[in-house]
């Protein structure tokens, strides 16, 4: 495709990649199995939120600034007078163009489009950035996000407590008061990304390398970032720049 945003392994499958063909029947059968094993899993998933509803919280500083479009603001007005806030902290790469940010993160963050449920039920959702502002700003553009965008960049150990981007935290305000409630990294940021959860349910599944699937079944991506990647870039950007965006990010590159 012209727009590069088709990878050249995904022709290269094996056709005889195909399931045991059966009856209705009989298929409806198994289907039924595996519904007890997926109730199963959404009922543990609900113990584990209860649990992690009970959680104790600790107290972060309230006056901690962050870069937004209008210049400097405390983490206590990020909230956009909300209660809760749920920020995800994008890694950056200083001085790089916009293929050469992380593919991660725009892979999680990118996800989070509609905000309006989250808004009716007293949340905010944010992305602090690793980076500048003016710049890590820019590829938010190109992006076409429309989540509230910050830079950490200088705030960064104070809201990390010695942890990392990549991760995605929790904030609860009272009155003039924030605490944090809860955070989590890893693969627990695939609760961003529907593509995995769709992805999961069709017949070759994420198609990764260690992924536990029948001999034959196409296992084109690895997981070291390559997974989110499109001959080279971020796999999103190619629509963006299909519609005509510019991918400049004011840095030169």
């Amino acid at each position: 495709m012209k727009d590069g945003s088709r990878n050249v392994g995904v022709a290269e499958v094996d056709a005889a990649a195909l399931p045991h063909v059966t009856d209705r029947a009989t298929w409806q059968a198994q289907l039924d199995d595996l519904l007890v094993r997926e109730k199963a899993h959404t009922r543990e998933g609900d113990a584990i939120a209860a649990v992690r509803r009970r959680l104790p919280m600790v107290e972060v500083d309230a006056s901690i600034p962050l870069i937004g479009k209008d210049g400097a603001v405390p983490l206590r007005d990020v909230f956009e007078g909300r209660r809760q806030l749920i920020v995800y902290f994008h890694m950056w790469h200083n001085g790089q163009p916009a293929a050469g940010q992380c593919e991660g993160c725009t892979f999680f963050n990118g996800q989070v489009s509609e905000l309006s449920y989250l808004h009716a039920r007293d949340v905010t959702y944010a992305t602090f950035s690793q980076g500048p502002y003016e710049e890590s700003a820019a590829y938010r553009d190109f992006m076409g996000y429309e989540m509230p965008w910050y830079s950490a960049a200088d705030s960064a150990d104070a809201l990390l407590a010695g942890r990392w981007f990549g991760m995605q935290v929790c904030y609860l305000r009272d009155g003039e008061r924030v605490f944090e409630t809860y955070w989590s990294t890893g693969r627990a940021g695939e609760v961003f990304a529907p593509a995995y959860g769709l992805l999961d349910m069709t017949v070759y599944g994420r198609q990764e390398t260690w992924e536990d699937s029948p001999s034959g079944w196409p296992q084109l991506f690895g997981t070291k970032g390559e997974q989110f990647r499109t001959n080279g870039r971020p796999s999103a950007q190619w629509a963006r720049l299909a519609a005509g965006r510019s991918d400049d990010l004011g840095n030169g590159k």
